[in-house]
């Protein structure tokens, strides 16, 4: 069997389109097209169905994509490793929110860059958790992390850490509310208090509101925008209430520059999941740095 019949397919597949597929391959549509077609009649049986918006693997299809893609992976990492002078450096992909990968998995992996014989070139980059697994199974990042975990069998995810979540506010919010009010009236006392959040739909706060108080939140946003990081100095300065992963605000708590306005007897979690390409851990620096994510996070908490 042609070995680019199959990676053209594995790349379909991973892709969910032909169109998709055509660009990371760098060939033409009706190219990627005839190819799918060749290997379909050499088989006797479809491989994918065909629909609006990309295509569907069929049974056939994802046994197949199942068996060839680990190693077509390999055969990738064996040329791309091949020496051309001695001194080039495999590159590790990673994708996640931008959060988490700056203030957790940057500084961890970091240390794996350095010239160690074993080291690597490293190249992040931020998305959603669908945006991330959709770009890690079209083959553009080596590793995800998400707090979703991947359908199928293309993708390989282990539970890498907890996630708390906090209600935090400055200081003189909760002053405002007074001490032990949401404990004696629950989250009614927060009703006239601004919000300050990633998104018009709240995530975080919504999430909170249904895991602690059972209920919705009944404020609308006053302050949006699509960073945490930017989240908590909005906190910090005064312009809401807020909810935040702990391993975020914590130094803010520690100076005093936020408060936390309640302390469930269980605090909302959040998981973590770390997410490969089934097969890809046979390259040693995906491998590698899949490891001491692991290890790091045992230190997280």
């Amino acid at each position: 069997m042609d070995l680019a019949l199959l990676r053209t397919f594995v790349t379909v597949h991973r892709a969910g389109s032909f169109t998709r597929a055509a660009a990371l391959l760098g060939l033409s549509q009706p190219a990627v097209t005839s190819q799918i077609r060749t290997l379909e009649r050499q088989l006797g049986r479809p491989l994918f169905l065909r629909q609006a918006r990309g295509v569907t693997p069929t049974t056939i299809g994802d046994e197949l994509a199942h068996k060839a893609a680990p190693h077509l992976d390999a055969l990738v990492e064996i040329a791309e490793s091949a020496p051309d002078d001695g001194s080039s450096l495999r590159t590790l992909h990673l994708v996640g929110p931008p959060e988490f990968i700056a203030e957790r998995a940057l500084p961890a992996l970091t240390r794996l860059t350095g010239e160690d014989g074993q080291g690597f070139a490293l190249r992040a980059s931020f998305g959603t958790a669908e945006e991330a697994l959709e770009g890690l199974a079209a083959g553009h990042h080596d590793l995800a992390i998400s707090t979703a975990r991947p359908r199928g069998a293309l993708l390989t995810a282990t539970a890498l850490c907890d996630e708390e979540h906090v209600l935090v506010a400055a200081p003189r919010w909760a002053e405002r509310i007074g001490p032990g009010a949401l404990h004696l009236k629950g989250a009614v006392v927060l009703e006239n208090l601004p919000v300050v959040e990633v998104h018009e739909s709240l995530p975080f706060v919504s999430r909170y509101w249904a895991s602690v108080f059972d209920s919705r939140p009944a404020a609308s946003g006053t302050v949006i925008v699509p960073d945490l990081r930017a989240v908590l100095s909005c906190a910090i300065s005064g312009a809401g209430l807020a909810v935040l992963p702990r391993y975020l605000s914590t130094s803010a708590l520690n100076r005093g520059e936020i408060t936390t306005l309640y302390d469930p007897a269980v605090p909302p979690l959040r998981t973590y999941f770390l997410t490969a390409r089934t097969g890809s851990l046979a390259m040693p620096h995906i491998a590698r740095a899949h490891v001491w994510l692991q290890r790091a996070a045992t230190a997280w908490g």
